[in-house]
């Protein structure tokens, strides 16, 4: 019998919502999973930050012989290791697919073409490495790592700002450098590869190959392809974890950093004006333990009517998994003590899986679901917003609820517990853009951003 690990610490939070999310354990066995994705065909492919990547058939089971062994061409360990995986648009006639790794030697930011074994679809050869990317990295940490197609065939890649503390470098805000950025590369090429003739400095001004920047150290991004748009979730430095959604065909994007963290200012010496930027649609902080956002997908499969359209996300340090709503609000599961999830991915039917890099484990999310009605999946609602003087909690079928409201640098403006008519007094505060948090027996359950006139 599959283990199920159900989306409630306690009977009250699972009133909450009205359904609850159950992961199902998938499969077992791996070691530090960091990437799941599949080649357009039943099987799911889990990349190993060791290097190695695993088939799993449809039933859970485990190919006994891996996909490919990258032990010898990379360097594993900390934030390093083989991290990304993407399947060419075509894979099934030129059995092309890429992977995104930190070299043996120099640990090097690699991006490299493989080809499928042509008498064995389960195995790949190891001899037939293209090498398109290698980009120089200062530290060790900071590696971003995620590949995908984008509609028009092009292939992004995620790097990382250079790691160390706050992007000492400011490789993020450098459009001349590599990192931290989101690249944009056309692969249907004899050479490494081509620049897309949009890409947004083509014509100078920054590295052709870039598409966006400003982003710190995007742990997973994705494409929802339904609504246009891209996701992004971006590791924080201090204090603040933030998403970023954003049309897929938006070129010249500054995501902000190291001049912001999320809303808050971090380091904006010789920034460019803060117009001139891009900020999260959402943040939330670092309390209940949390300290590290992983991105996940916006739910388009079938099987799970109440979860279309919600972006499903993780905190690798609080193990709970997030749910952001389409009013840009979060609502945060209980723990999945054990649990660091380290990645996201879909099958070939756009059902969502989640592994744990700690223990190796891959769980399907799925949904026990109390009421069809997807109206009545998060009935929680502050009001009036923007607001002046008092704001209303409504919604709440829980007891020992709590507030807390967080100002744009971070730090707690106001904490209180809710009374029953969930009236919270802000007539203190200073006209601006606040974040307000409910609490149930001191578990973050909400969060959505507040304007105060």
């Amino acid at each position: 019998m599959k283990k199920l690990l159900l989306f409630m610490g306690s009977i009250s939070s699972m009133l909450i919502f009205s359904q609850n999310i159950v992961l199902q354990e998938f499969a077992t066995g791996f070691a530090n999973p960091v990437e799941i994705t599949n080649a357009k065909d039943n099987r799911l492919f889990v990349v190993q930050q060791n290097g190695e990547i695993k088939i799993v058939q449809p039933s859970g089971s485990v190919n006994p012989a891996d996909f490919i062994n990258l032990n010898s061409k990379i360097t594993f360990g900390g934030e390093r290791g083989l991290l990304g995986l993407a399947f060419h648009p075509q894979f099934a006639t030129n059995g092309y697919f890429f992977v995104y790794y930190n070299a043996v030697t120099t640990g090097n930011i690699t991006v490299a073409r493989y080809s499928v074994n042509a008498t064995n679809q389960n195995t790949a050869d190891l001899s037939s490495e293209k090498i398109l990317l290698n980009i120089p990295k200062p530290f060790d940490n900071h590696n971003g790592g995620s590949l995908h197609f984008d509609p028009d065939g092009m292939l992004w890649i995620s790097t990382g700002d250079g790691g160390s503390g706050g992007d000492p470098n400011n490789n993020a805000q450098n459009k001349n450098s590599l990192l931290g950025k989101i690249l944009r590369i056309d692969v249907n090429s004899t050479a490494a590869y081509n620049i897309p003739t949009n890409n947004p400095f083509v014509a100078g001004g920054g590295a052709p190959e870039i598409w966006s920047y400003g982003l710190r150290n995007s742990w997973k991004y994705s494409f929802d392809l339904t609504s246009g748009n891209v996701m992004i979730a971006d590791v924080g430095q201090n204090l603040i974890e933030e998403i970023d959604r954003m049309p897929i065909s938006q070129a010249g994007i500054n995501y902000g950093w190291r001049c912001y963290e999320g809303n808050a200012d971090y380091n904006t010496a010789a920034c460019a004006n803060k117009s001139t930027m891009t900020f999260p649609i959402v943040t939330y902080d670092h309390s209940g333990g949390k300290c590290s956002i992983t991105g996940g997908y916006v739910y388009r499969g079938t099987n799970y009517s109440a979860l279309t359209g919600k972006y499903i996300f993780a905190d690798y340090c609080s193990t709970q998994l997030g749910i952001l709503n389409s009013d840009n609000s979060i609502n945060f599961s209980a723990a999945f003590t054990g649990n660091n999830f380290a990645t996201f991915g879909e099958d070939n039917n756009k059902e969502l899986y989640v592994a744990a890099v700690n223990n190796g484990k891959v769980f399907k999310v799925t949904t026990s679901t109390l009421s069809t009605n997807d109206n009545t999946f998060n009935k929680t609602k502050i009001s009036p917003n923007p607001a002046s003087g008092n704001v209303f909690v409504k919604g709440l079928m829980t007891k020992n609820n709590s507030v807390e409201i967080i100002n744009t640098e971070g730090r707690k403006i106001l904490e209180n517990d809710l009374n029953e008519n969930g009236k919270v007094d802000i007539s203190n505060l200073k006209s601006g853009i606040y974040f307000i948090t409910i609490k149930s027996d001191g578990q973050k359950i909400y969060s959505q951003k507040l304007i105060v006139k």
